[in-house]
């Protein structure tokens, strides 16, 4: 499972405002990069793509911009 360069057309771009997992980029651990992808699994090396933060600060940050976004709509 090597990254074959597909997944270089659905790289994502930091947004300016939010996080990543927030505005909906996923983390290829295979490839390191992040992105906007609809699947589950990278279509480049197929890895399973992470859709949540792995530390616990970033953690509880998604979960109050997730909380907050909610309470908007």
């Amino acid at each position: 499972m090597n990254c074959n360069l597909i997944c270089i057309k659905y790289k994502a771009r930091k947004p300016f405002v939010g996080g990543r997992y927030a505005d909906g980029q996923k983390r290829c651990q295979g490839c390191e990069i992040y992105i906007k992808f609809p699947g589950v699994y990278c279509p480049c090396c197929g890895h399973r793509l992470r859709t949540k933060p792995r530390d616990r600060g970033f953690k509880a940050k998604l979960r109050e911009q997730v909380r907050r976004q909610t309470l908007e709509d």
